[in-house]
Protein backbone atom coordinates (compact mmCIF):
# COMPACT_ATOMS: atom_id res chain seq x y z
CA UNK A 1 0.00 0.00 0.00
CA UNK A 2 2.64 2.52 0.75
CA UNK A 3 4.76 1.66 -1.81
CA UNK A 4 1.62 2.38 -4.21
CA UNK A 5 1.23 5.63 -2.84
CA UNK A 6 4.82 6.31 -2.82
CA UNK A 7 4.74 5.47 -6.83
CA UNK A 8 1.36 7.13 -7.73
CA UNK A 9 2.90 10.19 -5.76
CA UNK A 10 6.74 10.63 -7.52
CA UNK A 11 4.75 9.74 -10.96
CA UNK A 12 2.77 12.45 -10.59
CA UNK A 13 4.96 14.93 -9.59
CA UNK A 14 7.46 13.36 -12.17
CA UNK A 15 4.40 13.80 -14.83
CA UNK A 16 4.32 17.65 -13.84
CA UNK A 17 7.80 18.50 -13.85
CA UNK A 18 8.94 16.73 -16.76
CA UNK A 19 6.01 16.33 -18.91
CA UNK A 20 4.51 13.48 -20.33
CA UNK A 21 7.81 12.31 -22.29
CA UNK A 22 9.56 13.30 -19.24
CA UNK A 23 10.47 9.13 -18.76
CA UNK A 24 11.98 9.14 -22.51
CA UNK A 25 13.89 12.04 -22.15
CA UNK A 26 15.53 11.13 -18.31
CA UNK A 27 16.49 8.02 -19.94
CA UNK A 28 18.06 9.56 -23.19
CA UNK A 29 19.66 12.40 -20.45
CA UNK A 30 21.29 9.81 -18.56
CA UNK A 31 21.72 6.99 -21.16
CA UNK A 32 23.71 8.33 -23.87
CA UNK A 33 26.99 7.58 -23.46
CA UNK A 34 29.46 10.91 -24.33
CA UNK A 35 31.45 13.33 -22.04
CA UNK A 36 29.69 15.49 -19.87
CA UNK A 37 29.98 19.21 -18.64
CA UNK A 38 30.03 17.93 -15.08
CA UNK A 39 31.27 15.09 -13.61
CA UNK A 40 29.62 13.03 -11.33
CA UNK A 41 31.35 14.21 -8.31
CA UNK A 42 30.26 17.98 -9.41
CA UNK A 43 28.08 19.98 -7.05
CA UNK A 44 25.84 21.20 -9.61
CA UNK A 45 24.21 17.54 -9.76
CA UNK A 46 23.74 17.76 -6.06
CA UNK A 47 21.72 21.12 -5.93
CA UNK A 48 19.74 20.27 -9.44
CA UNK A 49 18.85 16.79 -8.23
CA UNK A 50 17.58 17.79 -4.45
CA UNK A 51 13.90 18.10 -4.38
CA UNK A 52 14.81 21.94 -2.61
CA UNK A 53 14.82 22.90 -6.28
CA UNK A 54 10.82 22.76 -6.23
CA UNK A 55 10.66 25.76 -3.55
CA UNK A 56 14.01 27.70 -5.24
CA UNK A 57 12.13 27.60 -8.16
CA UNK A 58 9.54 28.91 -7.13
CA UNK A 59 11.94 31.91 -5.40
CA UNK A 60 13.84 32.59 -8.52
CA UNK A 61 10.77 33.29 -10.65
CA UNK A 62 9.95 36.01 -7.70
CA UNK A 63 13.32 37.58 -7.35
CA UNK A 64 14.05 37.37 -11.52
CA UNK A 65 10.61 39.31 -11.91
CA UNK A 66 11.90 42.61 -9.96
CA UNK A 67 13.97 43.59 -13.32
CA UNK A 68 12.10 45.35 -15.06
CA UNK A 69 13.33 44.50 -18.45
CA UNK A 70 13.38 41.01 -18.02
CA UNK A 71 9.47 40.80 -16.56
CA UNK A 72 8.20 42.57 -19.46
CA UNK A 73 9.71 39.93 -21.84
CA UNK A 74 9.06 37.41 -19.47
CA UNK A 75 5.43 39.07 -19.67
CA UNK A 76 5.17 39.29 -23.16
CA UNK A 77 6.87 36.15 -24.36
CA UNK A 78 6.80 33.50 -21.87
CA UNK A 79 2.95 32.15 -22.02
CA UNK A 80 3.49 31.11 -18.36
CA UNK A 81 -0.15 32.09 -17.42
CA UNK A 82 -1.61 30.32 -20.46
CA UNK A 83 1.33 27.45 -20.26
CA UNK A 84 2.61 27.22 -16.89
CA UNK A 85 3.07 23.65 -16.80
CA UNK A 86 4.64 24.03 -20.53
CA UNK A 87 7.41 26.41 -19.03
CA UNK A 88 8.03 24.48 -16.43
CA UNK A 89 8.67 21.34 -18.03
CA UNK A 90 10.86 23.26 -20.88
CA UNK A 91 13.20 24.99 -18.34
CA UNK A 92 13.43 21.74 -15.85
CA UNK A 93 14.27 20.15 -19.29
CA UNK A 94 17.12 22.17 -20.00
CA UNK A 95 18.63 22.03 -16.50
CA UNK A 96 18.77 18.66 -16.56
CA UNK A 97 20.26 18.41 -19.61
CA UNK A 98 22.77 21.10 -19.34
CA UNK A 99 23.74 19.61 -15.98
CA UNK A 100 23.37 15.83 -16.25
CA UNK A 101 23.35 14.94 -20.52
CA UNK A 102 25.95 15.08 -22.89
CA UNK A 103 28.22 17.54 -23.71
CA UNK A 104 26.75 17.36 -27.26
CA UNK A 105 22.98 17.56 -26.18
CA UNK A 106 23.99 19.88 -23.42
CA UNK A 107 25.77 22.70 -26.10
CA UNK A 108 22.30 21.38 -28.52
CA UNK A 109 19.99 22.68 -25.71
CA UNK A 110 22.03 25.96 -24.99
CA UNK A 111 22.25 26.72 -28.80
CA UNK A 112 18.31 26.56 -28.95
CA UNK A 113 17.92 28.85 -26.06
CA UNK A 114 20.15 31.38 -27.39
CA UNK A 115 18.21 31.19 -30.92
CA UNK A 116 15.08 32.22 -29.19
CA UNK A 117 16.29 34.64 -26.76
CA UNK A 118 18.11 36.15 -30.29
CA UNK A 119 14.37 36.71 -31.51
CA UNK A 120 12.92 38.43 -28.25
CA UNK A 121 12.81 41.95 -28.34
CA UNK A 122 10.27 44.60 -27.32
CA UNK A 123 9.46 47.63 -25.11
CA UNK A 124 8.15 47.83 -21.75
CA UNK A 125 5.12 50.26 -20.96
CA UNK A 126 7.34 52.96 -20.35
CA UNK A 127 9.04 52.41 -23.85
CA UNK A 128 12.31 51.28 -22.16
CA UNK A 129 13.65 48.77 -25.19
CA UNK A 130 14.75 45.33 -24.01
CA UNK A 131 16.29 42.53 -26.00
CA UNK A 132 16.68 38.84 -24.22
CA UNK A 133 20.10 38.26 -25.43
CA UNK A 134 21.90 41.51 -23.98
CA UNK A 135 24.21 40.04 -22.05
CA UNK A 136 23.45 42.33 -18.85
CA UNK A 137 19.87 41.34 -18.70
CA UNK A 138 21.21 37.47 -18.91
CA UNK A 139 23.18 37.87 -16.12
CA UNK A 140 20.72 39.13 -13.87
CA UNK A 141 18.98 36.33 -14.52
CA UNK A 142 21.25 33.67 -13.85
CA UNK A 143 22.78 35.59 -10.72
CA UNK A 144 19.11 35.18 -8.95
CA UNK A 145 18.66 31.84 -10.27
CA UNK A 146 22.16 30.75 -8.98
CA UNK A 147 21.29 32.63 -5.98
CA UNK A 148 17.48 31.11 -5.36
CA UNK A 149 19.00 27.78 -5.97
CA UNK A 150 21.88 27.86 -3.83
CA UNK A 151 19.49 29.13 -1.09
CA UNK A 152 17.14 26.62 -1.05
CA UNK A 153 19.83 23.93 -0.98
CA UNK A 154 21.23 25.42 1.88
CA UNK A 155 17.77 25.35 3.64
CA UNK A 156 16.31 22.24 2.20
CA UNK A 157 18.79 20.16 0.81
CA UNK A 158 19.36 16.32 1.95
CA UNK A 159 23.07 16.82 2.45
CA UNK A 160 23.69 20.74 2.37
CA UNK A 161 27.27 21.50 0.95
CA UNK A 162 30.21 23.28 2.68
CA UNK A 163 31.69 26.57 1.73
CA UNK A 164 33.91 25.20 -0.76
CA UNK A 165 31.12 22.94 -2.32
CA UNK A 166 28.76 25.95 -2.92
CA UNK A 167 31.59 27.94 -4.23
CA UNK A 168 31.99 25.12 -6.62
CA UNK A 169 28.72 25.31 -7.83
CA UNK A 170 28.57 28.79 -8.47
CA UNK A 171 31.57 28.42 -10.62
CA UNK A 172 30.00 25.29 -11.77
CA UNK A 173 26.75 27.24 -13.22
CA UNK A 174 28.82 29.86 -14.66
CA UNK A 175 30.35 26.87 -17.46
CA UNK A 176 26.55 26.72 -18.57
CA UNK A 177 25.63 30.69 -17.85
CA UNK A 178 28.83 31.88 -20.47
CA UNK A 179 27.41 29.42 -22.99
CA UNK A 180 24.05 31.22 -22.53
CA UNK A 181 26.34 34.42 -23.53
CA UNK A 182 26.56 35.70 -19.79
CA UNK A 183 30.02 38.07 -19.98
CA UNK A 184 32.30 37.15 -16.73
CA UNK A 185 29.46 34.84 -14.44
CA UNK A 186 30.34 34.92 -10.98
CA UNK A 187 32.39 32.26 -9.82
CA UNK A 188 31.73 32.07 -6.38
CA UNK A 189 29.72 33.21 -3.53
CA UNK A 190 31.17 36.98 -2.55
CA UNK A 191 31.44 37.43 -6.54
CA UNK A 192 27.52 36.61 -6.44
CA UNK A 193 26.46 38.87 -3.98
CA UNK A 194 28.86 41.84 -5.62
CA UNK A 195 26.75 40.83 -8.66
CA UNK A 196 23.43 40.96 -7.39
CA UNK A 197 24.52 43.96 -5.12
CA UNK A 198 25.17 45.55 -8.55
CA UNK A 199 22.43 45.00 -10.47
CA UNK A 200 19.79 46.27 -6.97
CA UNK A 201 19.73 49.88 -8.13
CA UNK A 202 18.00 48.94 -11.28
CA UNK A 203 15.30 46.42 -9.52
CA UNK A 204 11.61 47.50 -8.91
CA UNK A 205 8.33 45.88 -8.47
CA UNK A 206 6.54 46.95 -12.01
CA UNK A 207 2.93 45.79 -11.98
CA UNK A 208 4.10 42.81 -14.16
CA UNK A 209 5.80 41.81 -11.64
CA UNK A 210 3.17 41.90 -9.13
CA UNK A 211 0.74 40.58 -11.01
CA UNK A 212 3.21 37.61 -11.75
CA UNK A 213 3.85 37.46 -7.88
CA UNK A 214 -0.25 37.14 -7.43
CA UNK A 215 -0.05 34.33 -10.50
CA UNK A 216 2.47 32.60 -8.73
CA UNK A 217 1.42 32.37 -5.08
CA UNK A 218 -2.48 32.83 -4.69
CA UNK A 219 -3.39 31.20 -8.36
CA UNK A 220 -1.52 28.54 -9.26
CA UNK A 221 -2.85 26.42 -11.81
CA UNK A 222 -3.74 23.28 -9.35
CA UNK A 223 -6.32 21.54 -8.16
CA UNK A 224 -7.72 22.46 -5.12
CA UNK A 225 -6.76 18.98 -3.25
CA UNK A 226 -3.06 20.04 -4.46
CA UNK A 227 -3.47 23.75 -3.28
CA UNK A 228 -2.40 22.88 0.66
CA UNK A 229 0.86 21.71 -0.68
CA UNK A 230 1.96 24.05 -3.26
CA UNK A 231 1.08 26.47 -0.61
CA UNK A 232 3.81 25.32 1.38
CA UNK A 233 6.37 25.15 -1.03
CA UNK A 234 5.42 28.71 -2.10
CA UNK A 235 5.94 30.15 1.66
CA UNK A 236 9.08 29.08 1.78
CA UNK A 237 9.97 30.26 -1.20
CA UNK A 238 9.33 33.67 -0.03
CA UNK A 239 10.95 33.48 2.80
CA UNK A 240 14.12 32.37 0.90
CA UNK A 241 13.79 35.57 -0.70
CA UNK A 242 16.32 38.53 0.53
CA UNK A 243 14.49 40.70 2.86
CA UNK A 244 15.02 43.78 0.41
CA UNK A 245 13.29 41.69 -2.76
CA UNK A 246 9.93 40.69 -0.27
CA UNK A 247 9.87 44.60 0.58
CA UNK A 248 9.56 45.57 -3.33
CA UNK A 249 7.15 42.70 -3.99
CA UNK A 250 4.89 43.71 -0.99
CA UNK A 251 5.32 40.50 0.99
CA UNK A 252 5.37 40.89 4.41
CA UNK A 253 7.97 39.02 6.64
CA UNK A 254 6.44 37.21 9.62
CA UNK A 255 9.50 35.79 11.87
CA UNK A 256 7.62 34.05 14.17
CA UNK A 257 4.84 32.10 12.25
CA UNK A 258 7.98 31.13 9.75
CA UNK A 259 10.08 29.99 12.45
CA UNK A 260 7.36 27.83 13.90
CA UNK A 261 5.16 26.70 10.86
CA UNK A 262 6.62 28.06 7.58
CA UNK A 263 9.88 26.50 7.68
CA UNK A 264 9.14 22.85 9.18
CA UNK A 265 6.57 22.89 6.29
CA UNK A 266 9.23 23.33 4.19
CA UNK A 267 11.51 20.32 6.06
CA UNK A 268 8.60 18.31 5.90
CA UNK A 269 7.46 19.12 2.01
CA UNK A 270 11.16 18.12 0.74
CA UNK A 271 11.50 15.14 2.20
CA UNK A 272 7.76 13.96 1.60
CA UNK A 273 8.79 14.93 -2.48
CA UNK A 274 12.02 13.33 -2.10
CA UNK A 275 10.71 10.63 -0.79
CA UNK A 276 8.16 9.99 -3.25
CA UNK A 277 10.96 10.52 -6.03
CA UNK A 278 13.33 8.03 -5.15
CA UNK A 279 12.69 4.91 -6.29
CA UNK A 280 12.29 2.62 -3.01
CA UNK A 281 14.96 -0.53 -2.48
CA UNK A 282 13.87 -3.96 -4.06
CA UNK A 283 12.96 -6.15 -1.79
CA UNK A 284 14.46 -9.50 -0.39
CA UNK A 285 12.05 -11.25 -2.61
CA UNK A 286 12.09 -8.78 -6.03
Amino acid sequence: MVRDVRGQLGQALFRRVAGPDGAVVRARIHGTPGPRWFGPDRPIRAVHGDASMFIGGISALLLQSLHPLAMAAVAAHSGYRGDPWGRLQRTSTFLAVTTYGTAEDAQRAVDHVRGIHERIRGTTAEGLAYHAADPRLLGWVHAAETDSFLRAHQRFGARPLDAAGYDAYVADTARVAEALGVVDPPRDRGELSERLAAHRPGLRATAEARAAARFLLLQPPLPLVARPFYGGLAANAVALLPPWARGMLWLPRLPLVEDIAVRPAGHALTRTIRWAMTPPPLSRTE
